[in-house]
């Protein structure tokens, strides 16, 4: 298992990020990165509250992690502070050893100019997840929030 950050600067306020964080409909338009799509299963956003998520590939090649072309992934909220910070745990749905393992996220937001930074840290990535597509994949999915928030 391992450890990874990723941080990205969006020009909208924090209240306006933080709620694209807790909004299944947002998550399911930007926490995907490109040639997946979204579907927001379950998500309570409130702690102890539950999620699940599957992103699904539109790509023929895309190989998933909990099925054919799907990574599917369950968890609990674990901190909500509004307009400050999500801490949530989650695990993929699979059979595979090597993509099995409770793994922490952790965003945090901080102003920043005219603006936030939005950080987000992993904790317990199973060694199955190549860290390279781990990385990419959070950076497009950030990239999307920020076209989100933005407009």
């Amino acid at each position: 298992m391992y450890a990874m950050t990723v941080t990205r600067h969006v020009q909208a306020p924090r209240p306006v990020v933080y709620q694209a964080l807790v909004d299944p409909l947002a998550i399911a338009r930007w926490r995907v990165p490109d040639g997946m799509v979204g579907l927001v299963h379950e998500f309570d956003a409130r702690p102890g509250g539950r999620l699940r998520i599957s992103l699904t590939y539109v790509v023929a090649d895309g190989v998933g992690k909990s099925g054919e072309r799907t990574d599917t992934y369950q968890g609990t909220f674990v901190r909500l502070v509004p307009d400050v910070q999500v801490i949530e745990t989650s695990e993929f749905e699979t059979e595979d050893t090597g993509l099995r393992g409770t793994m922490t996220m952790t965003t945090t937001l901080t102003d920043a100019g005219e603006g936030t930074d939005v950080t987000i840290s992993y904790e317990g990535i199973p060694d199955g997840v190549p860290a390279h597509d781990n990385e990419i994949g959070t950076r497009m999915a950030l990239d999307k929030l920020a076209r989100l928030v933005e407009t």
